[in-house]
């Protein structure tokens, strides 16, 4: 099959032309965050935006997600490019003119910027035509921890698609800069929820009570030395807990604790052993200070797993418009979840990097003063669209 009209450098320079008005998207998408399934506001902006360029879309997908297409369908001959839309709560302290205006709430994982992006593959695909095939852009809610990704399939949103592609901004390198690598990219990431029941009491008579706060201590402490010491050091593996909830008088001792937390394992032999660690950890907390401890396993993102097929695709893609000094490895996977992982669960694709390092800014995702570089996004609205035209062509 023919390469279709346009050209990687037609439509690099069309995106590079569409900077301001890509910027502008992003920013007031910046201004509006939305928690997962919460994005409304957003689902209405990108609604308002394809409708002004003509391109048809389906709402209220997955609750908030939003489905737009541009092509014919011809078989099974879909090509699917995604981009998630919700934020993270956060109090934002970026100094940005452009800030949050919710309390508590930030877009500082950079899913505003790849929203930009998709919006912008969607009109340079439009003006420039698209042949052989169908383009489907999914809008998708709820990245973080939520698995938005895994309602849009339940829905029907990969139906007769060929190839899935998405990428993440990364500050970590340079604008101009994409990573493209096959096999596995972001690992196996479960939320770990433990509950431990104490007694309560006086804190000057401890002997008494069953200390929940002292257990939960313990147990944190023991598990980390576990880990380090029981699974092999060979393979990423780590739980670290980001809320504990205990206690109410400081002269009372607590008679129950709640942690939440995350682990992130790069293989299914490592998860386990990872799994049966921290059972052993919450034994030996009830046995040393006659507690009850209940781990549970409440959700889990699949790791990310890049096809070859897709990934020859999204290279060839970024070497067109970045250049081969542009593209560059990503040989050490990520322990970040990704619920793209739902997609590749069922269709080949290739999730990539966009580099996007910001002069000053040293913040990382998921902090309250992230930043990128905004001239990221012709870059990422570019390569999107030739990997829906280069995907077409296979």
């Amino acid at each position: 099959m023919k390469r279709q009209s346009a050209s990687a450098k037609g439509l690099f320079s069309r995106a590079k032309a569409l900077s301001s008005w890509l910027a502008s998207i992003r920013r007031h998408i910046h201004e509006h965050p939305e928690p997962a399934f919460e994005e409304k506001e957003t689902s209405r902006f990108v609604c308002s935006v394809l409708r002004d360029l003509g391109i048809k879309y389906r709402n209220n997908i997955a609750r908030t997600g939003v489905v737009a297409e541009i092509g014919e369908k011809e078989g099974n001959n879909v090509i699917c490019i995604r981009a998630d839309m919700d934020a993270l709560p956060i109090e934002e302290n970026t100094g940005l003119d452009f800030s949050s205006r919710i309390k508590a709430m930030m877009h500082a994982c950079g899913h505003d910027g790849h929203t930009a992006m998709l919006i912008g593959c969607a009109r340079l695909l439009k003006e420039c035509g698209v042949h052989g095939g169908l383009v489907r852009f999914l809008f998708q809610p709820a990245e973080e921890g939520q698995g938005g990704a895994k309602k849009m399939v339940e829905e029907g949103c990969l139906s007769d698609c060929r190839y899935i592609f998405g990428g993440h901004i990364d500050t970590h390198f340079g604008v101009g800069k994409l990573a493209v690598q096959e096999g596995l990219i972001c690992a196996f990431a479960d939320r770990v929820r433990v509950e431990i029941r104490g007694k309560g009491g006086h804190a000057a008579r401890p002997h008494e009570a069953a200390d929940a706060i002292v257990a939960a201590s313990n147990f944190i402490v023991t598990l980390q030395a576990a880990i380090n010491k029981r699974i092999n050091p060979q393979f990423p593996a780590l739980v670290s807990f980001g809320s504990i909830k205990a206690g109410n008088a400081p002269n009372a001792i607590a008679e129950q604790a709640l942690l939440k937390g995350t682990m992130r394992t790069t293989c299914a032999e490592i998860r386990k052993a990872t799994f049966q660690t921290i059972e052993a950890c919450a034994r030996a907390t009830d046995e040393a200070l006659g507690v009850t401890t209940r781990v549970s396993y409440p959700e889990h993102y699949p790791p990310v797993v890049n096809t070859p097929d897709a990934t020859a695709i999204a290279r060839k893609a970024a070497i067109e418009i970045v250049g081969e000094e542009g593209v560059l490895p990503y040989p050490v996977p990520s322990l970040g979840g990704e619920d793209f992982s739902f997609y590749l669960q069922q269709v080949p694709g290739c999730f990539v990097r966009f580099g996007a390092k910001k002069q000053g800014n040293d913040w990382p995702a998921h902090s309250s003063g992230f930043d990128f570089d905004e001239r990221v996004l012709p870059v990422g609205a570019a390569f999107f669209a030739n990997c829906a035209l280069e995907a077409l062509m296979v």
